[in-house]
């Protein structure tokens, strides 16, 4: 503002706003603040807009602690916030759906009535929280309230839906967009495209694919690397070369993704030198290597058996200051455990954690399994206790071990809460628990065990607090043991 002045530029609040804004998105918040000081210093006084854009910011890049500590300052400066104060702060923490639910009531009881990004940000929250009924409430909600919804409301419905299990209607909504006059973007049939593959949808995807010519849709970067991903997954290796040669034309590798994407698939089927010509690629165009290029050659490296390699390319992430993440502990821990070397995963495993990595899911779950196999169930049931998240796998495999091991009963402790927390389990897996309760002579937890199945599947998506009471570990709720360092974990290697 100081350099404005002197140069005789009028200097406005606006102009302010727009220096402030300009520091923020290149993540410079101390730059940020000096334009205030000197602007106040000057005689320009910040407006809500003014801390609107801070109040973004830090939520955004630090926490909403200190998105908070604007608000504070904001009302000492006798600035009253307003509904974008409050949507900034939701979208601060839009994952965190008991604090976005909070932050609108805090909103509503300062008289503030929310606006359509409001709403959007709510549904969002709500479907990514395994919520998706409260998420349609909010979508009628927005009807209900006369607002104008645009394609932005409609592209997380539909996001929210497909993530959650209802394709049909996700397709419905697609199809009912021209009729509510909305025209799709290509973010649209990007969203749709992913989901309708997830879900093993491919006819459907055919014929989405087919309007992609039509005007004004113009397949994207996002686009053709879904297609390159979900071709090389099903093994249609020839069609995914074809994309990653569109992409290619089409100026769409202007970074490392896609030829790791390709590597990555041919080092699946065994096509080793194939997948290091992709990775050499890479340099020879030109393309700086990031993370998920080391990684992708971590994990060749350690498949071909080649440790000197992988730890020599482990100092090289370090020289160039990139910062492991936990796809490379998951590669670590995975190979250390297929390679029978237990003891070296765990060691891994327990430096992964206490570097910050709590909830790297793969490696979890390779170590969970290993332990299982190799008879150290007590621990892999310490390790299921201080996971995060779990999915399918993680349940799966320690029910069918727990069964292996002659323990059912905690078995069918195991299979309750992962029908509970919407988990997929074989039904060969279940049949397994309650004829080995049955083995056992435990006739009566077998028929109690059945029951609770029926009434979990009955009452699904919501799920029977009475249920995850009575099946626990040392009187918590299975889903909700959540620790934070290896000592917590009490593993030896």
């Amino acid at each position: 503002m100081v350099e404005f002045s002197s140069m005789g530029i009028r200097l406005s609040t606006k102009l302010m706003n727009i220096c402030i804004s300009c520091f923020c998105k290149v993540r410079k918040l101390e730059e940020a603040e000096k334009v205030i000081v000197d602007g106040i210093r000057l005689g320009v006084v910040p407006d809500v807009i003014t801390y609107n854009i801070l109040v973004s910011a830090y939520g955004r890049l630090v926490g909403i602690d200190a998105a908070y500590s604007v608000l504070s300052r904001m009302k000492e400066a006798g600035i009253k916030p307003d509904v974008f104060t409050y949507n900034s702060l939701m979208a601060g923490v839009a994952r965190d759906l008991p604090r976005v639910i909070d932050i609108r009531e805090e909103m509503q009881h300062q008289g503030i009535s929310p606006n359509l990004r409001s709403f959007n940000i709510l549904m969002d929250c709500y479907f990514k929280a395994g919520k998706p009924e409260e998420g349609y409430q909010t979508f009628q909600e927005i009807e209900e309230n006369n607002f104008r919804s645009c394609i932005v409301t409609f592209n997380i419905l539909m996001d929210g839906l497909l993530k959650n299990g209802y394709v049909d209607k996700a397709i419905r909504l697609f199809r009912d967009l021209q009729r509510r006059g909305i025209k799709p973007q290509i973010i649209t049939y990007n969203i749709l495209i992913d989901g309708l593959y997830k879900a093993r949808r491919l006819g459907t995807v055919g014929k989405i694919l087919g309007q992609l010519g039509e005007p004004g849709i113009v397949p994207n970067f996002v686009t053709y690397t879904t297609l390159l991903k979900y071709s090389l997954r099903s093994k249609k290796f020839e069609k995914g070369l074809d994309y990653f040669s569109d992409m290619k034309r089409k100026g769409f590798t202007f970074d490392a993704f896609a030829y790791c994407t390709v590597a990555g698939a041919m080092m699946k089927v065994g096509r080793l030198e194939e997948a290091h010509e992709y990775m050499k690629q890479i340099t020879t165009n030109g393309i700086h290597l990031d993370i998920v290029s080391y990684n992708t050659l971590l994990n060749l490296y350690c498949t071909e058996g080649k440790g000197e390699a992988a730890t020599e390319l482990l100092d090289e992430i370090e020289r160039e200051g990139l910062k492991s993440d936990n796809y490379t502990h998951a590669i670590l821990v995975d190979k250390l455990c297929k390679a029978g070397d237990l003891p070296g995963a765990i060691t891994y495993f327990l430096h992964m954690y206490d570097s910050g990595f709590h909830s790297n899911l793969v490696a979890c779950n390779s170590l969970l399994d290993s332990l299982c196999k190799s008879g150290r169930i007590d621990d892999a049931l310490r390790i299921f206790e201080s996971m995060k998240y779990k999915d399918s796998f993680t349940y799966t495999s320690l029910v069918h071990n727990l069964c292996k091991a002659g323990r059912f009963k905690c078995a069918s402790k195991v299979l309750l809460s992962s029908i509970n927390n919407n988990m997929k389990i074989l039904k060969s897996t279940q049949r397994a628990v309650i004829q080995g309760l049955q083995a056992c002579g435990f006739m009566d937890e077998a028929r109690q065990l059945r029951r609770d199945i029926r009434m979990a599947k009955l009452q699904q998506p919501a799920i029977s607090s009475s249920l995850s009471a009575r099946y626990s570990f040392k009187g918590e709720p299975l889903a909700c043991v959540v620790t934070h360092t290896s000592d917590d974990i009490w593993l030896e290697a």
